[in-house]
């Protein structure tokens, strides 16, 4: 009966040692600990890590009436204290006490944790060897390291850390990417049958790129609410995040959300078609790509333009093929003894006979203005609109109504200029004519 009571006092004495902020004395009464195993429910964590400098060096585990957390946390308290302090740190001794089977680690004459039976016999050593092995690890980390060292514990740190945490989230990792996988299919699925359903409905190839990248778009943002709530994300906070950041967000990308909201609202509106040659700005071409953020165009002389969509939205947009045919002018100018519907009648007969100048709407010849040598006739036609058949087809217009007048046998007359001069500017070159003559030869 005098053992057991003896040995129950005991317990009670260890777990008030571990649980004291610090002890002044470098050889405190402890009593020795119990070999019982420590109660603990399932969820309990039945070691923790002792940090020096937020670094790991060794763990710990439970003690009757004592956590694995809890006696950690004692521990590290003290070694803070120590490490705060301008006292040069002495090395960390062992003092066995063979009487009670325990070791107390000191050091500067503070005792920093007891070593047990029980941490004996959870790593499969003796109390002294424990405490001996523990003290050195102390002294390798309590001392100041050079950077070397110290790097390497850090990253030690961080990657067990990093491999505990892996451990622990791994199913929510696996499900989550899975899910990223299914996303990945399904987007494009649904982006095809959505380019399917547009090629039948729409027929117009900006309209099916504007469906098929929302209905892309779409599965993956809700794949990805999904996948962040697998992985254990709090949406309520995640909202109220952006709530707060949303105007700061809206500040640094305004170009960007402004280029994309225009690229959609492009696509949809469908001012131009890719392959359509446009006017836009200062450039004019062929548009090659209408993407959500840029549109692509061609030049005519070779050149790769993108322009933002920002600043398509915001220019005045010419479409030069939104019509299957497009007009030309000609101005050609005649003389004024020409009959003018003579001259009209050989510009028509020779515009017939001039390939790509279309039929209907039909030529018509107007008398645009009366100058000073010349009657200007403007001709006007239509022609195809694409812009290489439109140059040619006017050059060639032109050189059929200029062959067919002068086959006609009617003038077309250069600049005539009228020179007056007064009669005393007569007489003075009509001296000078004389005067040139009447000299000798020599």
């Amino acid at each position: 009966m005098l053992v057991l009571m003896l040995i129950a006092s005991g317990a009670g004495l260890q777990a008030q040692d571990e649980a004291s902020s610090e002890e002044t004395s470098p050889v405190p009464t402890l009593p020795a600990p119990t070999e019982a195993p420590p109660e603990s429910s399932d969820d309990e964590v039945f070691f923790a890590d002792v940090l020096v400098r937020g670094q790991p060096v060794f763990q710990v585990g439970s003690l009757t009436g004592l956590s694995a957390s809890d006696r950690a946390q004692i521990i590290n308290r003290r070694i803070a204290g120590l490490l705060s302090q301008t006292q040069e740190l002495e090395p960390v001794t062992v003092q066995v006490d063979e009487n009670r089977q325990i070791a107390l680690l000191t050091v500067n004459n503070r005792v920093l944790m007891t070593v047990t039976q029980q941490d004996a016999a959870d790593f499969g050593l003796t109390v002294e060897e424990l405490a001996q092995q523990w003290a050195d690890r102390l002294n390798e980390v309590l001392a100041q390291p050079n950077l070397a060292i110290d790097v390497l514990q850090r990253l030690e740190g961080t990657a067990r850390q990093l491999v505990d945490d892996t451990i622990v989230l791994l199913p929510s990792l696996v499900g989550a990417i899975l899910l990223v996988g299914l996303t990945w299919i399904v987007a494009k699925g649904v982006r095809r049958v959505g380019l399917l359903w547009a090629e039948q409905t729409e027929g117009d190839r900006s309209t099916e790129i504007l469906i098929g990248r929302l209905c892309y778009g779409g599965v993956w943002v809700l794949g990805s609410v999904v996948a962040l709530g697998v992985l254990g994300l709090n949406f309520a906070t995640l909202l109220g995040t952006l709530g707060l950041t949303s105007v700061a967000i809206g500040f640094s990308l305004r170009d960007v959300l402004s280029n994309y909201i225009s690229g959609v609202i492009l696509l949809a509106a469908r001012p131009f078609r890719i392959s359509d040659q446009v006017v836009i700005g200062n450039y004019e071409g062929t548009v090659v790509q209408i993407q959500l953020r840029a549109t692509t165009m061609r030049t005519y002389d070779g050149r790769l333009v993108y322009i933002p969509n920002q600043q398509v939205f915001q220019k005045s947009v010419v479409n030069n093929t939104d019509s299957p045919v497009r007009r030309s002018d000609v101005v050609v100018g005649i003389d004024y003894d020409a009959d003018i519907n003579a001259a009209r009648q050989v510009i028509v007969e020779a515009l017939t006979q001039v390939k790509g100048v279309e039929p209907e709407p039909p030529p018509l010849i107007l008398v645009k203005e009366l100058a000073p040598s010349t009657v200007q006739l403007e001709v006007r036609f239509w022609v195809n609109s694409r812009r290489q058949s439109f140059l040619q087809v006017t050059s060639e217009a032109s050189q059929a109504i200029k062959e067919g007048l002068q086959a006609a046998g009617i003038e077309m007359p250069t600049e005539i200029y009228t020179l007056s001069f007064r009669q005393g500017a007569i007489d003075t070159i009509s001296a000078i004519v004389t005067e040139g003559g009447d000299q000798p030869e020599h």
